[in-house]
C-alpha cells in the first residue's frame, strides 16, 4: 500500500493544488460530488473523514519514519537520494494533513479532504451546536498531526495554513517554527481535555478510536502531552518535570484497554476498509512490501514471542540459507559478504524469513509468493503456524488490524528513558520488562483473528516468561551504553506498526548503535528531516526547497552526522 499510495499521490496532485484554499482553482474540472464542503456536510461527516484520513496519514508517516530505523524496510543506498523520499512522493502525506483540491477524485474510492481543512470546516457547526466532543476529538487529532509534521519535516505552515469560515485564504502561507507548533499542540490538548469534560448537545455519531469513552480520550490527550515533553527535553529544561507531573496524576494510558489505535475492517471494496499493509500484500499477485532483515533476525535470534504474529513466512527455506543460492529470486545470495557488514546478517536469513537489508535497492524479482509478509499483528494478516500455505485475498484476519498511535507498552518505554536519564537503572529495567509484558499480551491476543491457524504454535506462558527473564538479565548485566542499546532495540520491536517514535528516539538519543548498516558503505549523511513535498514548494512563493535532508528539527540539538553516534 505504501507504493500504491505514493502512486495515487502523483495522480491526485497532477492538477493545480493550493493547500490554503477551501475551494478549487481548477475551474475547468467537474466538481467531485464526494468532496465534503461546509455547505453540504454535517459535523459528523466531517469528523468521520478526519478520523479515517488521520489513520491513513499516520500509516504513511509511520512508513517514512520506520524506514530510517529498520522498523520497516528502506529502499535506497544514498540517504540524500532515496526515491520514496523524493519531494513529489511526499505530496499525499501533505495533502492528507492539510487540504485536498475539491475537484480531485480517486477512482479507487480513497477520499482525501485533508485533516486540518475538515476540522476547520467542522468548527462553525460544532461551536454553534455545542458539540464539545466533536471539537475535542478534532483537537487531539490536530495536535498529533501537527507534531508529526514537525517531527518529520521541521518548520511547516500552521497559523496561516488553513483559514476558518469567512476568512480570506492566504495563498502563500509562511512556515511556523517547530517550537511554536509544539506549543500550539499543547494548547490544543489542554482545550480538548476541558471539552471532553463538558456535556454536549449531541454526541458524535462515530468514534472509531474509543467508541465514546471520553475518559480514555483524556488519557490519550495526556499521553500525547507526555510524548511532546519527552520529545523536546533537549531544548526544554522543564520537560521532564512536566512529564512526571502527568505520571503523578495517573491520568494517562496505562493499560492496553486504553490504547489509542484505529481499528480497520475487512470490507475489500467501496471502500476498502482493510488495513493498508494487508491490502497491499494479501493479493492474487502475492506480497508487495519487503520486511527488514534486521528486525526479523533480531527477533528470531532472541526467540521473541511476537515473531509469529508480526511476520508470515510463505516458504520454509531462503536461498543462501537452507535453499541453494538463486540468482533470479534472491540475487544477493550469490554476492560476496560486504566488508562493512562484519557482525551483521547479510541478504538471507534462515527458516524462510525472506526480507531485505537496510538500503537494498535492487530490482523486484519474482518473489511475491516467497517473501515474508505482514502477519496477524498489527495488520490483520495470517498467524505463522509453519504451514507455509501462501496467501489469498481474505485469508488470516482479513485485514481487521489496527494502526497503533499511542500504546500502554510504549508509555512504559518512555518512562524507562526518563529513568535512564537519572541513572535509575533498576526502574528503567523494570519499565522495559513491563513494556514488553504488555506488548506481548496485546500482540498474542491477535492470534484468534486467524481462525484457520494452528494456535498450538502460539508461545507458551513459560516461553514468554523465559524471554522476559533473559531480557531483564541482559539489561542488568550491560554497561550504560549496552542498557541504552537494549532499551532502544526492544522499544523498536514494540513499535512495530508505527515507526514515528522510533525515528524520534533515534535522533533524540543516538541509540541503538547496533542497527544493521546501510548496504552502501558510505551512504552519506543520515536523514534528520524529510524534504518538503513538491506541491508545497512549487505552489508557495514564501518557501524554498531544502538543500538536503540534513536539516535538524528544532528539538534535535545533537551534533550533526557523523559526530553523533548514529549507526549508518
Amino acid at each position: 500500500m505504501k507504493n500504491i499510495y505514493k502512486f495515487l499521490g502523483l495522480v491526485l496532485l497532477s492538477g493545480s493544488f493550493l493547500m490554503t484554499s477551501c475551494e478549487s482553482t481548477e475551474l475547468d474540472l467537474a466538481e467531485n460530488p464526494n468532496f465534503l464542503r461546509p455547505d453540504q456536510s454535517s459535523a459528523d461527516l466531517f469528523l468521520n473523514s478526519v478520523q479515517v484520513d488521520f489513520a491513513t496519514f499516520t500509516e504513511l508517516m509511520s512508513w517514512n519514519a520506520g524506514d530510517m530505523v529498520r522498523i520497516s524496510y528502506l529502499n535506497g543506498r544514498n540517504y540524500q537520494n532515496i526515491a520514496n523520499f523524493a519531494p513529489a512522493l511526499l505530496n499525499l502525506e501533505w495533502q492528507l494533513a492539510y487540504q485536498a483540491d475539491a475537484n480531485q477524485s480517486l477512482d479507487s474510492g480513497l477520499e482525501v479532504n485533508g485533516i486540518l481543512a475538515d476540522i476547520r470546516a467542522m468548527a462553525p457547526e460544532a461551536v454553534e451546536g455545542g458539540l464539545f466532543h466533536h471539537t475535542a476529538m478534532g483537537q487531539v487529532i490536530e495536535a498529533y498531526t501537527i507534531v508529526t509534521l514537525v517531527d518529520l519535516f521541521g518548520d511547516v505552515p500552521y497559523s496561516e495554513a488553513i483559514q476558518g469560515e469567512g476568512e480570506p485564504p492566504i495563498l502563500n502561507p509562511a512556515v511556523d517554527s517547530g517550537a511554536s507548533i509544539y506549543d500550539a499542540a499543547l494548547a490544543l490538548l489542554d482545550a480538548a481535555i476541558v471539552n471532553f469534560g463538558l456535556d454536549p448537545e449531541v454526541e458524535p455519531a462515530n468514534d472509531f478510536f474509543y467508541n465514546g469513552n471520553w475518559g480514555n480520550w483524556i488519557k490519550a490527550a495526556n499521553t500525547l502531552k507526555m510524548k511532546i515533553y519527552l520529545q523536546r527535553r533537549l531544548v526544554d529544561s522543564n520537560a521532564i518535570s512536566s512529564f512526571n507531573d502527568i505520571v503523578t496524576s495517573g491520568d494517562y494510558i496505562t493499560t492496553s484497554s486504553e490504547d489509542f489505535q484505529f481499528q480497520w475492517g475487512t470490507n475489500p471494496v467501496q471502500p476498502d476498509a482493510r488495513h493498508p499493509r494487508y491490502a497491499d500484500n494479501y493479493t492474487p499477485s502475492g506480497g508487495a512490501d519487503y520486511l527488514p532483515n534486521w528486525l526479523m533476525n533480531y527477533m528470531n535470534e532472541s526467540d521473541d514471542p511476537r515473531l509469529r504474529y508480526y511476520f508470515y513466512r510463505q516458504v520454509s527455506a531462503t536461498p543462501g540459507a537452507e535453499a541453494p543460492p538463486n540468482e533470479e529470486t534472491l540475487a544477493c545470495s550469490l554476492e560476496p559478504f560486504p566488508a562493512h557488514y562484519a557482525g551483521f546478517t547479510f541478504c538471507f536469513l534462515p527458516n524462510g524469513f525472506w526480507g531485505r537489508d537496510h538500503g537494498q535497492n535492487a530490482g523486484i524479482p519474482p518473489d511475491g509468493f516467497t517473501r515474508t509478509v505482514y502477519g496477524v499483528y498489527p495488520s490483520g494478516g495470517k498467524f505463522d503456524d509453519s504451514s507455509f500455505t501462501g496467501l489469498s485475498v481474505g485469508s488470516g484476519g482479513g485485514g481487521a488490524g489496527i494502526t497503533p498511535i499511542l500504546l500502554a507498552s510504549w508509555v512504559d518505554f518512555m518512562q524507562a528513558e526518563v529513568a535512564m536519564l537519572s541513572n535509575d537503572f533498576v526502574t528503567a529495567g523494570n519499565f522495559v520488562r513491563s513494556g514488553l509484558d504488555k506488548s506481548i499480551a496485546k500482540v498474542t491476543s491477535f492470534g484468534p483473528l486467524d481462525s484457520s491457524a494452528d494456535q498450538s504454535f502460539a508461545p507458551t506462558a513459560g516461553a514468554i516468561t523465559n524471554f522476559l527473564n533473559v531480557v531483564e538479565a541482559d539489561f542488568t548485566a550491560a554497561d550504560d551504553d549496552g542498557k541504552w542499546n537494549l532499551l532502544a532495540e526492544q522499544y523498536f520491536v514494540t513499535l512495530f506498526g508505527n515507526g514515528i517514535d522510533g525515528y524520534n528516539f533515534y535522533r533524540r538519543t543516538g541509540f541503538p548503535t547496533t542497527l544493521q548498516p546501510n548496504l552502501e558503505p558510505e551512504p552519506g549523511a543520515f536523514i534528520r528531516s524529510l524534504n518538503y513535498p513538491a506541491d508545497f514548494v512549487n505552489n508557495n512563493s514564501s518557501v524554498s526547497p531544502k538543500q538536503d535532508q540534513t536539516t535538524q528539527v528544532f528539538w534535535d540539538t545533537n551534533p550533526p552526522f557523523p559526530a553523533f553516534p548514529i549507526s549508518n
